[in-house]
This record gives C-alpha cells, sequence and structure tokens, in this order.
C-alpha cells in the first residue's frame, strides 16, 4: 500500500492549563509534569468532528495526484462521533461527489486510524477497492467532562486525511511496509480503562495508572510484531512515534527501548491527546523532515484495551524526482 497524499486540520484556539487548574483546584503548574501538555486545541464555534473532517481533506487535495472521484473506498475511524447515522465518510462522498464508493465507519477507541487503516488493506486484498480516503476526525471537547480532575485537562482537538492506494501512484507515494493490530479487552480493566458515555459523564479514565503500565508495555509489543514482520531493526527506524496521550508515556517507551527521546516525534505539548488523530498527524506535521528512503514507526494504544502499530517508508531519491 501507499499514501499518495495527507492532510490535517487543527483548530486555531489553545487552551492553557491554567484554565483548568483553576476550574478544578489543582495547585498551578500540577498538569505539565504529569501529562507533558502546556495548551490544548480546541475548535471554536461552529467547528466540529465534520468541519475538521472535511478541512483535513481539502489540505490533502493540495498534493493528491489523481481525481478524488478516482477514489472507491471511503473509511471513517474515530470514536468522536457528531453523526453516529449519517458518518463523515458519508458527508464527505456527498461534498466532493464521490460516486460508487463504498462507505464504512470503525470505532476502536485511540486506535480507531490504524483499524481504519487495516481495513483499506484488506479491501485491497480482496480486489474490492484500489484507491481510499481515510478521515480521522476528534472533537474531543464535545465529550470532556472538563472538571474532570482525573483526565479532563488532556483532550485536544484535530483531524487527518489519508489518500491510500493498493498499488504506486506517484513518485512521491510513502510506501507502507506493515500494519499490525490487535484487540486487548482481556488485560487490565481493558473495557472499563476508559470510557466515553455521553450521558453520563463523558470521556473519562478512572484508572490512569493502568493505561500508564498497559500502553507502554503494548506499544513496544505492536512495534516488535511490526519489526518482525518486516525484518527491519528499530536501528532502521529514523524517528517513531508513539499516541499523545501522556509525555510520561512517550519517556517511558523510550527508557524501555534505550532510546533517546531525540528518536520520538511529538505534538502532545501544544495539542493534548488528539486520540486516534494523534500519531498519524505527527506524520503529517513532520514529513518534510524525512528523507529518501527514510523510515518511521508509529505505535497507538486505544481504550478497550487495544493497540497496533505501521511503519511507512519515504520514497527513495530516485523515485522522488
Amino acid at each position: 500500500m501507499y499514501i499518495n497524499s495527507m492532510g490535517c486540520y487543527i483548530p486555531s484556539a489553545r487552551i492553557p492549563n491554567s484554565y483548568y487548574e483553576q476550574l478544578n483546584g489543582l495547585e498551578e503548574g500540577w498538569i505539565t509534569p504529569r501529562t507533558g501538555i502546556l495548551t490544548r486545541s480546541r475548535c471554536a464555534d461552529g467547528e466540529g468532528v465534520d468541519s475538521m473532517g472535511l478541512e483535513a481533506i481539502d489540505d490533502a487535495l493540495k498534493t493528491l495526484p489523481y481525481s478524488i472521484r478516482d477514489v472507491d473506498l471511503i473509511v471513517s475511524a474515530s470514536y468522536c462521533v457528531y453523526d453516529s447515522v449519517a458518518t463523515l465518510g458519508h458527508k464527505a462522498q456527498r461534498e466532493y461527489q464521490i460516486e460508487g464508493a463504498k462507505v464504512v465507519y470503525a470505532s476502536s477507541a485511540c486506535s480507531s486510524f490504524i483499524n481504519g487503516l487495516e481495513i483499506v488493506e484488506g479491501y485491497f486484498a480482496m480486489g474490492k477497492a484500489s484507491k481510499a480516503l481515510l478521515i480521522c476526525s476528534e472533537q474531543n471537547s464535545y465529550y470532556a467532562n472538563e472538571r474532570d480532575p482525573k483526565s479532563g485537562h488532556l483532550w485536544g482537538d484535530a483531524a487527518v486525511a489519508f489518500f491510500i492506494s493498493k498499488d504506486k501512484t506517484a513518485p512521491s507515494d510513502i510506501r507502507i511496509l506493515d500494519v499490525f493490530t490487535e484487540g486487548l479487552g482481556h488485560i487490565g480493566k481493558g473495557p472499563d480503562g476508559v470510557r466515553l458515555r455521553p450521558k453520563e459523564d463523558g470521556i473519562t479514565m478512572p484508572d490512569g495508572r493502568d493505561v500508564f503500565i498497559h500502553a507502554c508495555r503494548y506499544m513496544i509489543y505492536a512495534l516488535n510484531k511490526s519489526l518482525a514482520n518486516t525484518g527491519l531493526a528499530i536501528e532502521d527506524m529514523k524517528s517513531l512515534i508513539c499516541h499523545q496521550a501522556n509525555k510520561r508515556i512517550v519517556a517511558q517507551v523510550a527508557h524501555q527501548l534505550g532510546l533517546p527521546m531525540s528518536r520520538f516525534l511529538n505534538n502532545i505539548e501544544e495539542l493534548g491527546n488528539t486520540g486516534s488523530a494523534s500519531a498519524p498527524l505527527v506524520l503529517v506535521q513532520n514529513a518534510s523532515k524525512f528523507g529518501p528512503g527514510e523510515k518511521a514507526a508509529l505505535m497507538v494504544f486505544g481504550g478497550g484495551y487495544s493497540c497496533g502499530c505501521f511503519i511507512v517508508e519515504f520514497p527513495s531519491e530516485a523515485s522522488a524526482k
């Protein structure tokens, strides 16, 4: 598989830690040492899951080497849905008049994007699609409980859009070397580790320690699975990208792998936890930093629990010309 084009949308508003510290009676400076977060992105009035997703598509269209109407599969992957019947995928199909395409919605917490990527891979393998649009838009602020002192301060809003093809379409295509996912509902707190119950208390994380322990363990587990599948070593990766849940998790993953933090790309300081959009968003933001043939591994861990990893290779100098 190949990534033909990537785009993103990040709301311009930033909410500082002081807002949550004052709201929930936390000491000044309490949040950053525990999360690595300084601010988080926030949708403005009139913005939301659908508008962010369409903006991300528009951004990706700037470098798409074919017509969007060539897309024959649309996958909307997220847990922050505005409408669970008329999904973002259907909105995109209507907005861009993508006739004849299959439209699928996938949700697996902060692993949603990578599970969507694996769905694309499956449709390609079955010969039922050849060009896909994968959209992930997370408006955490729509569901977050700001008065939850444990996790109300974590969440940011953002969206990404990836155009993906079975075969290479242009010299600039980024090759996807492996996609690995696994459900982990049987470990730790599992389905009770992170919850989203809109009519009760929104997004909550009742046991952050359980999430922390298993996120570190299983992102490394997923990375090792993908490395084994490709025959690559961690030394072959220029950079690693973790799900942006908590910078202390990233630091612990780096420690357990024996790597310096400089090998990891992050955006959590400014944007907070942008859900399943977070890791692919870091890739979009940093794509220009990768040279010919350089590789990156993206590791995720989500509520439920679940984990995954995918490895990408940037085009060689010869093919990029």
